[in-house]
């Protein structure tokens, strides 16, 4: 048995489940993240794609929204020992699952947040599915501290003006390329695009899928058919980065 037949072997027995990048725990597949990984091994790798072609060693990126540390694990792996990620995820048993798949994929550069990224101090009311309300702290990304940025992550839909609320420091002083979810609403996302431009942005769309055919597991059925993410990458007016590939708006 070769050695990534004997890692996979072992998975199943502790009930853990290969993806891309490790191991990650079991998830009840009641949401979209759950059932790509557990069905394909991997989450919106069309994201990581793009994310690749600029994020490098040595660097620091903000999440928020942990995924199960779907993406963390790339991250991860691509700021390297140098770099470091820090993952904000305001729901308490996913922000628990974040932690143990960090933990078993051995990640030592990743630091977790139990919070909502907004204004900083009080509470907020989450209503997950199924639940009662939680109250879940908030805090804003000036309060972190952090030492660079030069990416922020966002994968909560929606929740881009939140995240600014907090963030006149850090945007000003790092100037790190912003990489978000937009809501549903057009009138959101409207606002979402004019106001990182008058932060001094330059945005392009992005439209992800969520089926990847060349996907980790090589399974072909689609669970997504037609499903996509209308995602923005923005990067500081001062920035030589481009997106040739990708429409500017």
């Amino acid at each position: 048995m070769d050695m990534q037949h004997a890692t996979q072997a072992e998975a199943a027995d502790r009930k853990l489940t290969p993806v891309r990048y490790g191991i990650s725990t079991t998830l009840p597949q009641d949401n979209a993240v759950a059932r790509s990984l557990m069905r394909y091994g991997e989450w919106m790798e069309q994201e990581l794609d793009l994310l690749g072609s600029f994020v490098q060693d040595g660097e620091t990126v903000l999440e928020f929204g942990g995924e199960f540390a779907a993406h963390a694990l790339w991250l991860a792996r691509a700021v390297g020992e140098r770099g470091s990620v820090h993952i904000a995820e305001p729901h308490r048993l996913n922000l628990q699952r974040v932690c143990a798949n960090l933990a078993l994929n051995g990640i030592t550069n990743a630091y977790t947040h139990s919070a909502w990224l907004g204004e900083q101090g009080g509470t907020i009311e989450l209503l997950p599915a199924g639940s009662e309300p939680q109250p879940v702290r908030s805090i804003s990304v000036d309060s972190l501290g952090l030492g660079a940025l030069h990416l922020l992550k966002v994968n909560i839909p929606g929740a881009l003006s939140s995240v600014l609320a907090g963030a006149d420091d850090t945007l000003r002083q790092f100037r790190p390329t912003i990489y978000l979810r937009l809501g549903p609403a057009v009138e959101q996302a409207v606002q979402d695009v004019r106001a990182l431009k008058d932060r001094g942005y330059r945005c392009w769309s992005h439209l992800p899928y969520l089926f990847n055919p060349d996907n980790f597991n090589g399974s072909d059925e689609n669970l997504f058919p037609g499903w996509v993410h209308q995602n923005l990458v923005a990067v500081p007016v001062e920035s030589r980065l481009e997106f040739e590939r990708l429409r500017e708006v």
